[in-house]
């Protein structure tokens, strides 16, 4: 079974420290925690008493309490949501968490039901799954079903090519995030 801190690691490494960058949507962020889109993670309070502190935000890295809180936002808002320690798959469960952070939950879970349902072989494998975003038991048993049948690495070309096209998109629409593709494109991995 997955194990979730192997997958915090390698997500921790692209989300880096404090960042208050007017043009990223997210806003003002802690390793990845917008405050925007999370203004209650009890984390902002030593973030905000450290700010009069010169060293900031280098005087924040090894708080203790704080890394304890942001490991333990990441495990219950992502990992947990995707049953991340029942996934049998090591790859596709960091795949999937580190989407997960990046876009959100429900999308990273449509990608990996639309995925499963295309390697399904017209449903000779396992019956198609409803793609809603939802992790629920239908999507647990066809991902399960799929790791025993055949390779992860098609699996993970297909999240991986979905998440970029994602971003291609998403930096055509708006001119002040095509800034942040390579960023991004650091996420995404496709290999021959």
């Amino acid at each position: 079974m997955a194990l979730f801190p192997e997958a915090y690691e390698i997500t921790l490494k692209h989300e880096g420290g404090y960042v208050n960058d007017p043009d990223d949507v997210g806003g003002e962020t802690y390793k990845g925690i917008s405050r925007k889109y999370h203004p209650s993670w009890p984390g902002w309070k030593i973030v905000d008493s450290a700010k009069s502190t010169p060293s900031f935000p280098d005087c924040i890295k090894y708080n203790s309490e704080l890394n304890s809180m942001i490991m333990e936002f990441y495990r219950a808002s992502y990992w947990d949501r995707f049953w991340g320690d029942q996934i049998i798959s090591q790859a596709i469960a960091i795949e999937l968490f580190d989407t997960a952070v990046n876009m959100g939950v429900t999308r990273a879970v449509k990608f990996l039901q639309s995925g499963l349902n295309l390697l399904n072989r017209n449903q000779l494998n396992y019956p198609d799954i409803v793609e809603d975003g939802k992790f629920g038991r239908a999507t647990m048993n066809a991902l399960n079903s799929y790791s025993y049948m055949d390779d992860v690495s098609h699996l993970l070309k297909v999240l991986n090519i979905l998440q970029g096209m994602h971003y291609i998109e998403y930096a055509k629409k708006s001119a002040t995030q095509e800034r942040y593709m390579r960023g991004w494109l650091s996420r995404v991995s496709i290999t021959k």
